[in-house]
C-alpha cells in the first residue's frame, strides 16, 4: 500500500460529507483499522476503500452524542465556527480558535 499524508490533523473540526454530523478529530489511523465486523455493516455502494486515513471523531447530531469513524473521502473541513457541545471534547481539548481545538497538555492518548 502506498503512504498517504492524512488531510486533517488532531483538533480539526470536520463533517461528514453525506450525513448530518460533525466532530473534532481525536485520532488517526493511516488506514483502516477497525473490525471486519464494522466493515461489513457497511452497504456495499457507500463503503469506502481501507487504504486511506480514517478518523476518530468525538462526533455529535441534532439528536446525539458519540464517537464516529469515519474515511478521509467522507470528510469535509467545517467551517461554521459553531463550537461543538459533544461533553467528552473538554477532557481532551481545549477550544483554540474558531475550527479547531488544542489537545490539553497533560493528554496522551
Amino acid at each position: 500500500m502506498k503512504q498517504r499524508t492524512a488531510k486533517f490533523g488532531i483538533g480539526d473540526v470536520v463533517k461528514h460529507r453525506i450525513f448530518p454530523f460533525r466532530g473534532v478529530v481525536f485520532d488517526v489511523d493511516p488506514e483502516f483499522a477497525n473490525s471486519e465486523e464494522w466493515w461489513n455493516s457497511i452497504p456495499d455502494e457507500a463503503r469506502p476503500e481501507k487504504d486511506q486515513p480514517f478518523y476518530h471523531l468525538l462526533a455529535e447530531n441534532e439528536e446525539s452524542e458519540y464517537v464516529a469513524y469515519v474515511s478521509e473521502q467522507n470528510l469535509i473541513p467545517d467551517e461554521s465556527a459553531i463550537p461543538l457541545r459533544n461533553s467528552q471534547i473538554g477532557q481532551i481539548f481545549v477550544m483554540e480558535d474558531a475550527g479547531h481545538y488544542r489537545p490539553k497538555a497533560n493528554f496522551a492518548h
